[in-house]
């Protein structure tokens, strides 16, 4: 195996498939040239590599065949402000690159390495800050190779850090061996990502490691989707759909080299997986099998098995019919109607009791009652809810601190969770707020801490979406039959005077909400095809035809109505501040979706404190520009800092020499941002329905159009009315929100959690 340090300087031959290219270079300084021969990435004429391999006698004459391959560094302008613009080198962003490139041009790297002191020529560029970068610079000698080599295959430095923290020098021998253990060792690269590096290195469609890869693709998507198995023709149908597409992910090979992706090869590379336990294969009573990723089998599998355990062992708190007669007797201030009474009944007689009920039915007055009665037998009872939000509602509602499930279980990254099977939580009762939200790994976490002692009592709306992650864990529990469930149904008096609650409970029953009042109630519809017409966008019915509106007319029309009550309307005529304003919408895209109303609602109600200088004081990463008092939103759990999918926080900080952003979350938890994780967060001044459970706001505008046709659904629409507490506002179409209120889709997702509590699995 041999070494060759060469200048490219001619691209002889370039494969129209592949990535197989015949390259004219020179090396010893110019003195002489070779040919080299092999895979390689889109090339820069004048671009210098470090090149493995050995040299070969063809007819061509002698060449030098590669097996690896570098760059060593970039050698233009532009790919010189590239690397420095990247993150990689503390002290140097985007701005700051630029003006270095404008001084020094193509030498700007070789001044960095011999002589920093001439960053002094840059105006405003301090000691203090060259050192930094002089700093920055020698620490990551060791990645630059890795930077250099992986940018060639389209990823972000974000990405390429996260591979160097990953696999360290041995990186780039990691991903040539193997491109496609990125999607299973690190957090935010998927398939799509491995197999385009793939392709770039010439492996096969039907390689063993890439069937394999797109297999547990496939389930992980189904998992995103809330499924926690996937059933064998649904399995094998998507990954052949996706792994045999010749113009999407499938390898680019030439027609002599393809290797055609079936559902023959998926099969058997199923029943491989299978054998070797990667996934396991469930059996169902009617002779076919279904398929899980190994983390939700066993979770599923151990959740029916606590929770059957937990609801079967004797009750250790006793609470005498004395003190129930009390409680429910108002002795405590408050008055019960019958069915709260029976909750509180059945909450101190049962093991596990789960509490079901829409908005203004009154559970957080049940379950008061619940925490007075188990208070008097002297039990002691923790309080949790799976977000920061509903765990701190839940502490001003009882006066008793509530945690969210990760705190309370003492999760940390280094460790995992603390609270477990061998150090489980202490206490007599728990009682755990929107579980409806916790998903099949949460609950898996939570009930592998909770010892078989513990009374549990799960409250949630089981009306409102399902969780995010995989699994439909309360609603199975529900189903299943083997628990006391109590639910909630009298809208009490109090809750009926507001519109909010009571149109809630009318868009529940498939009914359409009350429209009448406009902006002096408490909910209010703002018609679309009616401001359509008052703009002049439509004829008069006299004149004997009508224009018909362009949806993009008039979903651009609501957009700016959206901005004005944010940024307007609702502040000068209502009294509310822009923060306690939330927008939230069924999709991401579209001119009404989360991406555009972010930015223009940014710059309606936070835009550059610099007008002449839009940029300063402000960090740019992906499709975000972040600012100090922007709302953000973290989208991926991450265990390194603590922060989880749908927090939301305030920007306190931007410091742009640094490239970081700090922000402090809901329950004053500050996080540092830098390049590897920036791209975690996103503006939440509007956020999807789905993003918003558990969290509650005193004012929600809601878009409801006809352009988000497909996502009309009554639970969508339900719950994200249920997220305001003071004003709500629906703009949008008649004809939209029927579609939704008559929607009554509940969305079937592959689990057998129900079939396991009752012992049919």
């Amino acid at each position: 195996m041999g070494h060759l340090d060469a200048t490219i300087e001619r691209i002889v031959y370039e494969s129209p498939t592949n990535d197989y290219k015949v390259v004219s270079c020179s090396v010893d300084e110019g003195t002489r040239r070779i040919t080299v021969v092999g895979d390689l990435p889109s090339l820069r004429i004048g671009a210098e590599f470090a090149f493995g391999g050995e040299y070969v006698d063809s007819k061509y004459g002698r060449q030098f065949q590669i097996t690896s391959f570098a760059e060593k560094r970039p050698v233009t302008a532009e790919g010189i402000r590239a690397y420095l613009a990247s993150g990689l080198i503390k002290g140097i962003g985007p701005a700051l690159a630029e003006r270095i490139v404008e001084t020094f041009g193509e030498n700007a790297l070789t001044i960095i390495d011999t002589c920093p002191k001439r960053l002094l020529e840059i105006p405003g560029l301090g000691d203090k800050r060259i050192q930094r970068i002089v700093a920055s610079w020698a620490d990551q000698q060791g990645i630059q190779e890795v930077m250099l080599f992986l940018q060639g295959y389209g990823l972000t430095p974000g990405q390429i850090v996260k591979i160097y923290r990953e696999y360290g020098p041995n990186s780039i021998a990691a991903i040539r061996e193997n491109p496609y253990r990125l999607a299973d060792d690190i957090t935010g690269f998927g398939f799509k990502t491995a197999d385009t590096i793939a392709r770039k290195l010439g492996f096969t469609a039907d390689n063993p490691l890439r069937l394999k890869s797109g297999i547990l693709y496939v389930l992980h998507e189904l998992a995103k989707e809330g499924h926690c198995f996937a059933h064998w023709q649904q399995l094998v149908g998507q990954a052949v759909d996706m792994l045999g597409t010749p113009d999407g992910l499938a390898l680019r090979v030439s027609e002599e080299e393809a290797h055609t992706v079936n559902a023959e090869k998926v099969i058997a590379a199923i029943k491989t997986l299978a054998q070797q336990q990667v996934i396991i294969a469930q059996p169902l009573g009617t002779g076919a099998s279904c398929l899980y990723l190994r983390t939700y089998y066993y979770a599923e599998v151990r959740i029916a098995e606590n929770l059957r355990h937990i609801s079967g062992y004797r009750n250790q708190v006793f609470v005498s019919d004395w003190i129930v007669h009390r409680v429910c007797s108002g002795a405590g201030g408050i008055t019960y109607d019958p069915v709260q009474m029976d909750a509180i009944r059945k909450a101190v007689q049962s093991k596990v009791l789960v509490l079901t009920g829409g908005p203004g039915t009154g559970k957080t007055t049940t379950v008061l009652g619940i925490i007075q009665a188990f208070g008097q037998a002297k039990a002691q009872i923790l309080l949790a809810a799976p977000t920061g939000r509903a765990a701190k509602r839940l502490t001003e509602a009882t006066g008793i601190e509530a945690k969210t499930i990760h705190r309370l279980l003492e999760f940390n990254p280094a460790d995992g969770f603390k609270r477990n099977a061998d150090e489980p939580l202490e206490g007599d009762v728990l009682i755990i707020d929107e579980s409806s939200m916790i998903d099949i790994q949460l609950m898996d976490h939570l009930l592998q801490a909770v010892p078989e002692t513990m009374t549990l009592i799960f409250v949630g709306d089981i009306d409102q979406l399902p969780s995010v992650g995989a699994g439909s864990v309360l609603r199975d529990m529900i189903r299943s039959g083997v628990f006391p469930v109590v639910r909630l149904d009298k809208i009490f008096r109090q809750a009926k005077e507001s519109r909010i609650i009571t149109n809630a409970h009318r868009i529940n029953k498939g009914e359409m909400p009350d429209l009448a009042g406009g902006p002096s109630t408490d909910f209010y519809f703002i018609d679309m095809e009616a401001r359509m017409t008052e703009k002049g966008y439509a004829r008069t019915v006299e004149k004997g035809w009508r224009r018909e509106f362009a949806p993009g007319d008039m979903a651009l029309e609501a957009a700016r109505t959206i901005i004005s009550l944010v940024s307007r309307h609702l502040p000068h005529d209502k009294g509310f501040s822009p923060q306690d304003i939330q927008v939230l919408t069924p999709m991401r895209k579209t001119a009404i979706g989360v991406i555009e109303l972010n930015h223009a609602i940014q710059e309606a109600v936070n835009p550059p404190a610099d007008l002449e200088n839009p940029d300063s004081g402000s960090i740019t990463r992906g499709a975000y520009t972040f600012r100090e008092k922007d709302r953000v939103m973290q989208i991926r759990n991450s265990y390194d800092t603590n922060v989880f999918n749908g927090d939301i926080g305030v920007v306190t900080q931007v410091d742009t020499e640094e490239e970081r952003v700090t922000v402090r979350f809901d329950n004053d938890y500050e996080v540092v941002y830098g390049t590897d994780n920036l791209e975690d967060l996103v503006l939440a001044y509007a956020s999807t329905i789905h993003k918003s459970q558990g969290s509650e706001y005193p004012v929600v505008v809601m878009p409801v159009m006809t352009t988000h046709w497909n996502m009309l659904q009554r639970n969508l629409i339900y719950t994200g009315v249920t997220r305001a507490r003071q004003l709500m506002v629906i703009v949008g179409t008649q004809k939209a929100l029927s579609r939704a209120v008559r929607n009554m889709v509940v969305e079937k997702r592959n689990t057998l959690l129900q079939e396991r509590l009752t012992g049919a699995v």
